[in-house]
């Protein structure tokens, strides 16, 4: 079994405008309201992609009881740890440009961080853990630290999908995958990255590191997958951004959607960039149609190594 946790989830208040004015009374087009979290959108995609996960994570009050009905209507089964905090709701504004309005995470107690702790040392061998999104600086970072050692130890595989100071320590943890943009790969080395060859010279030192599958995107470049044995570029396919909200998750599920079936590390890559895509073209979450109808777009070739320079 898959199980994403989602440690800052949040009500995702979206709008649709032609031209958001600051400043002035605004009416939108469109509104939706979806349950947010990396780690939720990556069982929602799951769940279009025909894989099951439980989805885990902190929720409370009126949105939080909102995130649970949304998911429990798609199917999708959840495990969610009560807080005392009204989960927060993040405000979407799309219209000539993108902007976003973040509430704060959750205040968790020991209580909390334990009961999550007791569900993590229950999972079974060969299961999955999915720790994806902002990690509160409240929480000390030996938390999650902790929670990788139990996956490491019961030979459950740990997922990680986060940025800044929380992925450069957990990194040392050996996760299974990670997905890091060029922007935060090379925040990890104080550096900045400008080519697909430099995102590989550093992305290989990752897998030196234990890191089993690194997956680097490159924004219009596509994306770079660097394993032990593999450098492969993806050129994804082309279509009209409508939402960039998700798309990343959407990456992750489809590779481990596709991995958890086949144990193919090229065939998940193809299938994760075209998940990523199909959920940039439209305003929610991909569906299956969508990322298959996109899978032979996805162009996939081997990175030539032999000409790192920095």
């Amino acid at each position: 079994m898959i199980y994403t946790c989602t440690i800052s989830p949040s009500l995702d208040y979206t709008t649709y405008l032609t031209e958001f004015h600051q400043g002035e009374l605004n009416r939108t087009d469109d509104v939706y309201y979806y349950p947010g979290g990396k780690g939720i959108n990556v069982s929602r995609v799951l769940k279009h992609l025909d894989v099951e996960s439980v989805a885990l994570g902190f929720v409370g009050g009126f949105t939080g009881d909102h995130i649970n009905e949304f998911l429990n209507k798609e199917e999708i089964l959840t495990d969610f740890i009560q807080t005392e905090e009204i989960t927060r709701i993040n405000v979407k504004v799309k219209a000539d440009t993108e902007s976003e309005l973040n509430g704060p995470g959750p205040n968790v107690n020991e209580k909390q961080l334990q009961a999550l702790l007791d569900k993590v040392q229950g999972l079974k061998s060969g299961d999955w853990f999915v720790l994806a999104g902002s990690l509160p600086k409240s929480i000390p970072s030996s938390f999650f630290v902790k929670v990788a050692n139990i996956c490491e130890n019961g030979g459950i595989h740990f997922v990680l999908d986060t940025s800044g100071p929380a992925l450069r320590e957990l990194i040392q943890t050996k996760p299974f995958i990670i997905k890091p943009n060029k922007e935060e790969l090379g925040e990890l080395f104080d550096t900045e990255i400008k080519t697909k060859q430099e995102a590989y010279y550093f992305a290989k030192q990752l897998v030196e590191k234990g890191v089993q599958h690194v997956v680097v995107s490159m924004g219009g470049e596509g994306a770079l997958l660097v394993t032990e044995d593999l450098a492969i570029v993806a050129e994804a396919p082309k279509g009209q951004v409508v939402n960039t909200v998700g798309a990343g998750d959407s990456l992750v599920a489809g590779f481990l959607a596709s991995f958890v079936k086949n144990q193919d590390a090229t065939a998940a890559f193809r299938y994760g960039v075209a998940s990523g895509s199909a959920t940039a073209f439209q305003s929610d979450l991909c569906e299956k149609q969508d990322v298959e109808k996109l899978l032979d777009q996805v162009i996939l070739s081997p990175l030539n190594t032999g000409d790192v320079k920095l």
